[in-house]
């Protein structure tokens, strides 16, 4: 607590958090909790960062993320507040989790019980069944250890690693080791690996060049399962408003953060569309590139142009949202489309930086299990195309890629649907970078390689700026809704550690 001088009385710290993204709303929630005065300034409408939705005509979409894994994150979120996810929405495991379309008439339906998925295994590549018992061995240690060990850690010194417990976990980590090649080692089934190499592709990387540590996220997808939030993502950040709320934060919403007042190495004021806000703390939870790069006098920076250069991204992409007047037949709500070929998309998001051919591609349609996000008889769709960041489009190239998508659907559907759209909405790299100053209209974050590992990704704490702090998706521990959660939390908990 601050205390006035003249007064003698403590007075909570001020703290801004700058961005409503699940980062933020993370971070403003643990701090309002341990007696924080918290301001949450947002320049959209909604809260939730990426996780925003959007309704046109019956319609409700989520505009951001639709795999709702590692659930224990998000009830370990809300249980230590004394809550629970049911105080807000119901929680539904999907059966199947998702199909992955090779070709027409080739789909595999990955079921939620796993003999059910052994089975389909053995069936692809006999003998494959045990080898996914040992492969998810390993994954499951390594996924208790990320989440208990390493994911919670501020990432700030070498000497948080330096622990008995820690060094023993990391030798059996396979952080030297990349991931195909330890996939490899259990499978040699084309679909089977594909399968079980589809979940690290957002991680900012082909898994030759991803520690086989993420096998973790098989783990995830296998044994904890894919669930989904009756009503649409945006639940769950409704859900952290409310409890936000709850908890005394103040909500200053369709509000720009326009600079930020240094004054001896601290942060005096935040500067924002509508007023001058002075306060004791910053968190930075919206674009870090953003916040160092245009918010803050050159001399106060973190880091140069340069460095943020040369970041290695995870991907962007160009989405659609779609409104269908008739239902759609074999697709289910999750669709992965790996027919064409994986190595010549994956290339041009990492290596080329050029819009692919024949991408692969991905279909949510939450209509199959959730009625109220489409009206009766008809289905919601939300497309997407991974593609590399940084890749300016057009109202052509959005056109284009619609068409195609359209067409392939419509082949596997085996239904013509073109003419039954009533709703159509693109969003890219412009929206990206407009919406959230999202760097390099990046859609995911940096991406989680060996070299922006922990440490070496950018610093949660400013270098030069005494109360300033940065959470989210280009920060420790990387992209995705639970690490975004977590990822908040660690900086709130650096802050209230520090400042007891």
């Amino acid at each position: 607590m601050f205390v006035n001088s003249k007064m003698m009385v403590k007075t909570p710290p001020h703290v801004i958090v700058i961005g409503a993204g699940f980062a933020g709303l993370s971070a403003a929630i643990t701090l309002a909790d341990k007696g924080y005065k918290v301001t949450v300034v947002e320049k959209n409408k909604q809260v939730g960062g990426r996780a925003r939705i959007f309704k046109k005509d019956g319609f409700l979409f989520d505009m951001g993320p639709s795999w709702y894994w590692m659930p224990d994150v998000m009830v370990g979120f809300f249980t230590q507040f004394g809550k629970s996810i049911s105080d807000y929405f119901e929680l539904k495991r999907l059966d199947p989790s998702y199909q992955v379309v090779y070709g027409k008439d080739d789909v595999l339906a990955v079921p939620a019980n796993y003999e059910a998925l052994k089975k389909a295994f053995e069936e692809i590549e006999p003998g494959s069944g045990i080898q996914l018992d040992r492969f998810l061995a390993e994954a499951e240690y390594k996924y208790e250890v990320g989440i208990n060990e390493f994911v919670h850690k501020p990432g700030l010194s070498i000497l948080e690693f330096i622990d008995f417990k820690v060094i023993k976990a990391a030798s059996k980590l396979n952080l030297l080791q990349s991931f195909a090649k330890h996939v490899r080692h259990y499978f040699k089934s084309p679909k089977l690996l594909q399968l079980l190499e589809f979940p690290v592709l957002f991680l900012g990387a082909v898994p030759k060049n991803i520690p086989a540590l993420y096998s973790m996220m098989n783990y995830a997808d296998i044994k904890l399962g894919t669930w989904y939030p009756m009503g649409g993502f945006g639940k769950l950040a409704e859900a952290m408003h409310l409890l936000a709320i709850e908890k005394g934060v103040d909500f200053k919403m369709e509000t720009a953060v326009t600079s930020i007042e240094v004054l001896d190495n601290s942060v005096r004021k935040v500067i924002t569309s509508e007023s001058e806000i002075i306060v004791d703390m910053v968190v930075g939870a919206g674009d870090y590139h953003h916040i160092d790069q245009h918010l803050l006098p050159k001399s106060f920076r973190n880091y140069t142009e340069g460095y943020w250069n040369k970041r290695v991204m995870a991907p962007s992409c160009l989405l659609y949202y779609i409104g269908v007047n008739k239902k759609l037949p074999r697709l289910q709500h999750h669709n992965l489309f790996f027919e064409t070929d994986f190595e010549k998309h994956a290339k041009a998001i990492y290596e080329t930086s050029e819009w692919p051919e024949n991408p692969l591609y991905y279909v949510c349609c939450p209509s199959k299990t959730d009625a109220s996000v489409a009206p009766e008889g008809m289905e919601n769709l939300f497309m997407l195309i991974p593609v590399a960041p940084g890749l300016k489009d057009t109202e052509e190239i959005r056109a284009k890629y619609f068409d195609e998508l359209i067409d392939r659907l419509e082949d596997f559907c085996d239904e013509k649907f073109r003419e039954n759209i009533i709703v159509k909405t693109t969003y890219a790299y412009t929206n990206f970078v407009n919406d959230y100053n999202a760097f390099k209209g990046n859609a995911y974050g940096l991406a989680n390689t060996l070299k922006q590992t922990a440490i070496l990704k950018p610093s949660i704490k400013s270098k030069k700026i005494k109360n300033l702090y940065y959470t989210g998706q280009l920060t420790v521990p990387g992209p995705g809704v639970p690490p975004a959660i977590i990822s908040g939390q660690v900086v709130a908990n650096y802050i209230i550690n520090t400042h007891k």
